[in-house]
């Protein structure tokens, strides 16, 4: 019971925050990346035998002013696995200040980071230290690109 409270305030806490919406309704997904129809975009998934996302509209260019929130959530005593597709391209800027994919090691925004991605060389492998991942991809008002596609899966 604590962890589906846990899991609810998580959830409406990043929501409220990011704009973002998660969604559980296979149904209203537009595709995988969580898009909805009102263009929202962001998910946490707990998938049991893994599992893939993508940026807006992948393989086309994302759309602009967008961020986007995954949280991936691996069984107790496992660990996540992440794996970009080589067809990768996000706005490059120094530091990646301005479109970026970050990544960091636990469920939080807060959470320690992993890396902050952008480019047209994609991060080939990212590896949690425990059961969570959080995601943030992000795009400003200028020059869009492909986006990225990532796989995961789980090791003990």
């Amino acid at each position: 019971m604590a962890k589906l409270l846990l899991h609810i305030a998580i959830t409406t806490l990043m929501s409220d925050l990011s704009g973002a919406t998660t969604t559980t309704k296979k149904a209203q997904v537009k595709n995988n990346s969580g898009v909805t129809p009102a263009g929202q975009c962001g998910d946490w998934v707990k998938e049991l035998s893994g599992g893939s996302f993508t940026s807006p509209n992948y393989p086309e260019k994302y759309p602009a002013d967008r961020e986007c929130i995954y949280i991936i959530e691996a069984s107790p005593r496992q660990c996540i696995d992440l794996f970009f597709l080589e067809r990768y391209s996000i706005e490059p800027s120094w530091d990646c200040k301005f479109d970026h994919i970050e990544v960091r090691d636990g469920p939080f925004g807060f959470s320690p980071i992993i890396g902050r991605y952008c480019g047209q060389q994609s991060p080939a492998y990212v590896h949690s230290s425990g059961r969570y991942l959080y995601i943030k991809f992000v795009s400003d008002g200028e020059l869009e690109a492909t986006g990225f596609s990532a796989h995961y899966n789980f090791t003990q």
